[in-house]
C-alpha cells in the first residue's frame, strides 16, 4: 500500500525507475498512457521491429513529441527522454536499464529476452505469458539464482488471479478454485482467423482500422489464451488443472461458490484447488445475467463453523451449504495497471506473481484434420488451439506445447481435436525454444494429475 509513496521518493531523488519496453502493441500503449503521469518512472527505451509503431504508440498514449527524441540510450538516460530502437537485445544491454518489460507475445523471443536480462542483471516483467507458459518455471528459477526478479504482469489476468489466491491463503482460507471469465462456446475451438470478427461484433475493416490482429484475437476466442493463462496461474499458485482440462462452465458471478465446488458436493470441479475458466454465455449462446466475462475470481472455504457464521452475518454470497464463498474483480485493466508490477519489482524486490513449479501445460490440439507436410501457425491460427493439461499428463503423452508450434512441420497426420505430439513434428532439438523447454521438463517433476 506504499508503492505511490516509494515512487514519489524516487522522483524526489531524481532517480526514477529506468524501464526498457520491448514491443509497442496495445498492452504497451496502455502502459505508456499511464507511465507518463506516474512519478518515479522513466521509460528510457522502447524496442520494436517497426520503430514507426513505437512512435505511434507514444503519440496514441498522449506523449509530447519531444519525449521521444533521444539520439542514444545515454542521452535518454540523462535527459529523461525515450530512445527507440529495433533490436531488443540492444535495449536490454543498455546502461542504466533497471526493469525490462517483454510485451511481444512471442514465446521463443521471450525466452531469449529473459536469458539476456539475466546475463545483464535486469529484472524481467513478463507481459509475454506465452513464454511463461512455455518455460516460465525454469526462467524464474534462473532469475532468482542471479538475484533478479521475474514477474507476471499486473493488469493481466494471471497476476490478478495469483493476487487473489495469495489474499485468500494469507487470510487463512483454503482455495477451492481460481480463474477468470471469458465468452466460450464449444465450437469456438475451431474458429479460424478470417471468421473471428463476427464473434466480436466487428467488421474486418473496423478491426483493421483499430489495429487489431485477427490471429491474436482468435487466440482469445478459441480457448488458447485461456489455456496459456491458466497454465501460468497453476504454475504460480500451486493450484492444478483437472485431467480433462478447462470446463468453461457457464456461470454468473453470484453463482461462483455454488458452481465451483467439488462435483461430489453438487458443483463442477474435479478436485479442490483447481484452476478454471467460466463462460459468460450458456451453451445455447444466451448471455448470462451478471456474468464475469472480463473479470477474475477466487472461491474459498470457511475453515470452520465460526467463519461460516461470519460469512452469513456479513452478507457473503455463499453456496447452499454456507461453507463456500467467492471474491472477484469484475474487470482487469490490462496495461493501464502494469505500473504496479514495475513498482513492486523495483521498489520492493517482489514479483506480482511468478511460477514456482511446473504443474500445468498448454498443449497444441488440432483444429482440423492435419496432414503430413502441414505447417503449424501458432496460437490463434488455422491449425491448432491450446488445451490445458496437467503437466505430468503432458509429459507422459509427449504433448507439443502451443509455444513451439509456430512454423513446425508435421510428419504425421493428426485428427481434429487430438493433441499434437513432439513425435508428430520435425523437431529441431538445437533451437533455443526447444532446448530451454527440454531443460525445464528435465528439471521439474510435476505431481500426478488430479491431486487435490
Amino acid at each position: 500500500m506504499n508503492l505511490h509513496r516509494l515512487l514519489a521518493e524516487r522522483a524526489e531523488q531524481d532517480s526514477p525507475i529506468a524501464i526498457g519496453l520491448i514491443g509497442a502493441g496495445k498492452f504497451a500503449t496502455m502502459f505508456l498512457a499511464q507511465a507518463r503521469r506516474t512519478p518515479g518512472m522513466h521509460v528510457m527505451a522502447i524496442a520494436d521491429r517497426d520503430p514507426g509503431r513505437a512512435h505511434d504508440a507514444l503519440a496514441a498514449a498522449g506523449w509530447p513529441a519531444s519525449a521521444a527524441v533521444a539520439a542514444s540510450f545515454e542521452q535518454a538516460r540523462k535527459s529523461g527522454t525515450t530512445y527507440i530502437v529495433e533490436d531488443a537485445v540492444e535495449l536490454i544491454c543498455a546502461d542504466g536499464i533497471e526493469v525490462v518489460i517483454d510485451a511481444t507475445g512471442d514465446p521463443v523471443a521471450g525466452i531469449l529476452h529473459v536469458l539476456t536480462c539475466i546475463e545483464q542483471g535486469r529484472h524481467q516483467l513478463m507481459v509475454n505469458v506465452e513464454a511463461d507458459a512455455l518455460a516460465g518455471p525454469l526462467l524464474a528459477r534462473k532469475a532468482a539464482a542471479a538475484g533478479l526478479v521475474y514477474s507476471l504482469a499486473y493488469g493481466d489476468q494471471p497476476a490478478l488471479i495469483s493476487e487473489q489466491v495469495d489474499w485468500a491463503r494469507a487470510s487463512g482460507f483454503d482455495v477451492i478454485a481460481a480463474g477468470k471469465g471469458t465468452k466460450y462456446l464449444p465450437g469456438y475451438h475451431h474458429v479460424m482467423p478470417d471468421q473471428v470478427w463476427e464473434h466480436y461484433g466487428l467488421t474486418a475493416d473496423e478491426a483493421a482500422a483499430g489495429g487489431m490482429n485477427p490471429q491474436m484475437f482468435n487466440s482469445f476466442l478459441d480457448g488458447t489464451k485461456s489455456a496459456i493463462e491458466m497454465a501460468a496461474v497453476a504454475n504460480a499458485s500451486g493450484l492444478t488443472a483437472a485431467p480433462s482440462g478447462l470446463d468453461f462452465t457457464p456461470c454468473a458471478a453470484d453463482d461462483l461458490a455454488e458452481r465451483l465446488r467439488p462435483a461430489s458436493e453438487g458443483g463442477v470441479l474435479h478436485h479442490k484447488g483447481q484452476v478454471e475458466v467460466i463462460s459468460s454465455v450458456g451453451r445455447n449462446g444466451e448471455q448470462i445475467a451478471g456474468d464475469l466475462r472480463w473479470g477474475v475470481f477466487v472461491v474459498f472455504e470457511a475453515p470452520g463453523d465460526y467463519a461460516a457464521t461470519c460469512f452469513r452475518e456479513y452478507g457473503m454470497k455463499t453456496d447452499s451449504s454456507g461453507r463456500y464463498a467467492a471474491m472477484y474483480k469484475p474487470f482487469h485493466l490490462i496495461g493501464l495497471e502494469l505500473g504496479i508490477s514495475v513498482a513492486s519489482i523495483a521498489l520492493r524486490g517482489e514479483p506480482t506473481g511468478a511460477p514456482t513449479g511446473f504443474r500445468a501445460d498448454a498443449v497444441a490440439t488440432a483444429k482440423r484434420d492435419l496432414a503430413p507436410g502441414d505447417v503449424l501457425d501458432g496460437e490463434g491460427g488455422y491449425t491448432v488451439y491450446g488445451k490445458l493439461m496437467p503437466a505430468a499428463d503432458s509429459l507422459a503423452l509427449g504433448g507439443l506445447p502451443i509455444g513451439l508450434t509456430q512454423g513446425a512441420r508435421l510428419k504425421k497426420a493428426v485428427k481434429t481435436d487430438r493433441p499434437v505430439l513432439y513425435s508428430d513434428i520435425e523437431l529441431d532439438e538445437s533451437s533455443l525454444g526447444v532446448r530451454v523447454r527440454r531443460e525445464m521438463e528435465t528439471m521439474f517433476e510435476p505431481a500426478a494429475s488430479g491431486a487435490a
